[in-house]
């Protein structure tokens, strides 16, 4: 009985070492050497299984992060019939998040349909859309769907009941590199809701207006698919790269940042590019290519 217990841990110790990439988690170690703030950091090769991690499974604040679940929640509604992808809303001038939203500046009585709210929530992270997806989903009802599908930690914190206090530490959201990835890795493998649902999903992930930052360091003919969070503390990424020798996924999320400043020479943005242009040279050593000279002046987003 001894000898099993000790041959099953030898095993699962075993396999453990043989899926994480020391080389690769040295190389992120030595990239956020210095960092004024806390990171977080998961990296998963679909390919090849391996894995690199710094602090994947600490908590950290989602920002805007949390849509991809709020689309989750939207897609399990229409799925199971109780709204439509195509349905009309009709917007209230009480719906206003206040910022520079797209759909903050319709007047009170216009109509949009469900899709293009979803995909303003997604591709320009549009957070009106978001506000307004939520109510209609329910915050309860998406934590309920995280929650059915095995994520321990990842939640909508904002305008649900009892979770008053995680929003006071965390924000909307809370979340960990680890279950940031799980959730894309799910979508894009056809098993978050549906497979029709996760193409539709990973079609509006693959819009996103926020290129500046990870995906920048990401050839523009290579297929991403990323959702992109920003607090004044916090800055983070998530991002599929559909590379040639293989899928690969990982989020970086930082908190209690020094530098604060929404630039784009901000500390935690550069160190997102940092860590992109890291990956895909690592999992793609032979491409030459990098952004070309002068397309700074066109990445200025904000």
């Amino acid at each position: 009985m001894k000898y099993g217990l000790l041959l099953l841990l030898l095993i699962t110790t075993t396999t453990l070492s043989a899926q994480t990439d020391a080389k690769l988690t040295a190389k992120l170690q030595d990239a956020i050497k210095g960092f004024n703030g806390n990171v977080g950091i998961y990296v998963h090769n679909l390919k090849t299984g391996k894995t690199a991690t710094i602090n994947a499974d600490t908590l950290f604040p989602t920002a805007s992060m949390i849509k991809v679940s709020i689309q989750c929640g939207l897609m399990d509604k229409i799925e199971k019939g109780e709204m439509q992808y195509n349905q009309k809303l009709v917007y209230r001038d009480s719906l206003l998040y206040k910022g520079e939203d797209i759909l903050g500046s319709f007047k009170d009585g216009d109509t949009i349909e469900v899709s293009k709210v979803a995909l303003l929530m997604i591709t320009m992270s549009d957070n009106t859309a978001s506000v307004w997806l939520q109510k209609l989903v329910g915050g309860d009802y998406i934590n309920n769907w995280l929650d059915k599908n095995g994520f321990k930690v990842m939640r909508v914190n904002s305008r649900v009941p009892g979770r008053e206090a995680v929003r006071a530490k965390y924000g909307w959201g809370v979340t960990t590199p680890y279950e940031m990835c799980r959730l894309f890795t799910l979508i894009r493998d056809g098993k978050a809701v549906s497979p029709g649902a996760s193409e539709r999903m990973y079609r509006n992930m693959g819009r996103i207006f926020w290129d500046d930052k990870a995906i920048s360091q990401i050839p523009p003919y290579i297929q991403t698919a990323s959702k992109q969070g920003a607090l004044d503390e916090s800055k983070s990424e998530t991002i599929m790269v559909n590379a040639p020798h293989g899928d690969y996924v990982f989020s970086i999320i930082t908190n209690n940042n020094k530098d604060q400043r929404w630039k784009p020479d901000n500390e935690a943005y550069l160190l997102i590019k940092k860590v992109s242009a890291l990956l895909w040279h690592y999992f793609e050593p032979k491409s030459k290519w990098k952004p070309a000279e002068g397309v700074d002046k066109y990445m200025l987003n904000e």
